[in-house]
């Protein structure tokens, strides 16, 4: 279990649009060694083999492209391109295209992945194999057919209330190589690339990418938040234009400080599970899942680090509390080899209770009916 590195990234003040807070990170050193660009799809459903003839289909717009050099040197980001409209038609028609993997290599020093989709992956199989150990109440027709298929709803940043206009109007930083996107104040996404060329080249990206529907609700319904503004008290110590900045630079300071202690400490300051996918030279890609406890803010995510596990590139998105619920029992069931009587005790629940949570989570295709009966009346079943 591991925290999240950003060690290289500087906090600047927030841009606010109605109750959209966008906070820029800028890079104090540039990465040149790793560089991103937007790769765009012709087709945009994506359909992935998952095995034993089952197919993860998904809508995909765009994927992202990592060149990594050897030398450790690298000059522009490959092929960067925004050559497509964002305002597509609503009724835009979608084709199957040829089977893709999330992760592939386009080359000896080139990865290309699809963004988001590595988190929510892996937050789709989450402890999802089923027992080590075949109980009895194991469901016959998940050891035939193998489990059914999770599905998650999110909502594309386009429909996100006052993303679009925020994205628009906001002003780039120089050096700003990521953002951190709040709605209403609650974090909904968080944004790391290398390089600032690849921040401008993939900034609108986030119109594309997937939020919670928390996010989704606190944009729409949520009120507009406060500006960040400088108030200097202490006007007698003010003589000069270079006393004037440095307490401007105070002020800055102190808001940084604050947001990365208070407002994105939800995130930072998780423990995360982190699985790497692959190794790209001096680097890793990952992606992570946080402990799932409940009525807290929970963040899945994926990331480029280096070995030293500080930040290249990192896209996050937060859980809803009925996300959050759901992988929380299911990691209580995976810590107790899905035996349900260990489970319930744990949860200090009873057998009835158990069973109605795993059935509202929709996982009650995992149980047999006789099980369901054993608990309703307070026992398990043989």
């Amino acid at each position: 279990m591991n925290r999240l590195d950003l060690t290289g990234l500087a906090t600047r003040p927030a841009q606010v649009w109605g109750g959209i807070r966008l906070v820029p990170l800028v890079r104090e050193e540039p990465i040149t060694d790793l560089r991103l660009r937007r790769e765009l799809f012709e087709d945009a459903l994506l359909a992935v083999e998952a095995g034993r003839g089952t197919v993860y289909t998904s809508y995909v717009p765009h994927g992202f492209v990592a060149d990594w050099a050897r030398d450790g040197r690298w000059q522009a980001a490959y092929g960067t391109q925004l050559c497509r409209d964002y305002d597509t038609p609503d009724d835009e028609p979608v084709h199957a295209v040829p089977l893709r993997r999330l992760v592939q290599r386009a080359g000896a020093q080139r990865l290309r992945f699809l963004p988001l989709h590595l988190a929510m992956d892996g937050y789709l199989a989450l402890h999802f194999g089923g027992p080590s150990v075949l109980w009895d109440e194991w469901s016959q027709r998940a050891l035939r057919r193998g489990l059914s298929p999770r599905a998650e709803m999110a909502y594309a940043g386009a429909a996100v209330e006052g993303l679009d206009d925020a994205l628009r109007i906001f002003e780039i930083h120089p050096g700003q190589c990521g953002v951190m996107v709040y709605a209403a104040d609650a974090l909904a996404a968080a944004f790391v690339v290398p390089h600032p060329d690849d921040y401008r080249a993939l900034h609108a990206s986030l119109l594309q990418d997937m939020y919670g529907e928390l996010v989704y609700q606190h944009a729409y319904y949520g009120q507009p938040v406060p500006e960040f503004t400088a108030r200097i008290t202490d006007e007698g110590r003010i003589r000069s234009l270079a006393d004037l900045r440095a307490a401007a630079r105070g002020q800055e300071h102190a808001w940084a400080e604050a947001h990365d202690t208070q407002m994105a400490n939800g995130l930072l300051d998780e423990a995360y599970e982190f699985r790497q996918l692959r190794r790209m030279g001096g680097y890793r890609l990952v992606r992570f899942l946080p402990p799932f406890e409940r009525q807290r803010e929970q963040h899945i995510g994926e990331a480029i680090t280096d070995l030293k596990g500080r930040v290249a590139y990192l896209k996050t998105i937060r859980l809803g509390e009925n996300q959050i619920r759901r992988g929380h029992l299911l990691s209580q069931l995976s810590r107790h080899d899905w035996n349900l009587e260990n489970t319930a005790a744990t949860l200090g629940a009873s057998p009835v209770e158990l069973v109605r949570r795993i059935r509202a989570a929709g996982f009650d295709g995992l149980l047999k009916r006789h099980v369901v009966e054993s608990a309703q009346r307070g026992r398990w079943g043989d």
